[in-house]
C-alpha cells in the first residue's frame, strides 16, 4: 500500500495543465552549460505540439526551418533579449549545423533562461531527416 502511495507522488496524478504544456521542454536533461540538445525528430515533434519561440541565429543567412519565429544572429543574442519571450518560456535555437546555436545557446542559459534547446546538427540534420527547408535567398 505504500508504495503504491509513493507511485502516485512520484508520477502524478496523469492530468495535465496549461501550466505543465508549458514545461514540456523540461523533458530533455540539460546539459553541463545550462540547455538541452534535441534531435530534428524531437523539434518536429514539438512543433507540433508546443508553443515555444524558434530562432535561427545562423549568419549569413543559408535557410530556415518552417515555424521560425525570430531571426537573431548567434553573437547577437544578448543584445537582442527584448525580441525574446521571458526567461522561463520555451525557446528553440538552430543554425546550419549547430557551432553557433550552441555558443548562442550557452550565452542565454547563463543569462538565466531556463528552458533553452539547441537542435544538435542544425539545420542540416533537419533536412537529412526528411523535413523541409526553406531557401528565402
Amino acid at each position: 500500500m505504500a508504495l503504491a502511495g509513493l507511485l502516485v507522488v512520484a508520477c502524478g496524478s496523469g492530468a495535465s495543465s496549461p501550466e505543465d504544456d508549458a514545461a514540456v521542454p523540461e523533458q530533455f536533461p540539460k546539459n553541463a552549460d545550462g540547455y538541452a540538445d534535441i534531435s530534428a525528430q524531437q523539434l518536429a515533434g514539438l512543433l507540433d505540439d508546443q508553443d515555444l519561440t524558434l530562432v535561427n541565429v545562423h549568419v549569413p543567412y543559408e535557410g530556415e526551418i518552417p515555424q521560425t519565429d525570430l531571426f537573431i544572429p548567434y553573437d547577437e543574442i544578448a543584445g537582442n533579449l527584448d525580441k525574446l519571450p521571458d526567461k522561463g518560456a520555451p525557446i528553440v535555437l538552430y543554425c546550419r549545423s549547430g557551432g553557433m546555436s550552441t555558443s548562442a545557446a550557452a550565452d542565454l542559459a547563463a543569462l538565466g533562461y531556463t528552458q533553452v534547446l539547441e537542435v544538435d546538427g542544425g539545420f542540416s540534420a533537419w533536412q537529412a531527416a526528411g523535413y523541409e527547408l526553406i531557401d528565402n535567398r
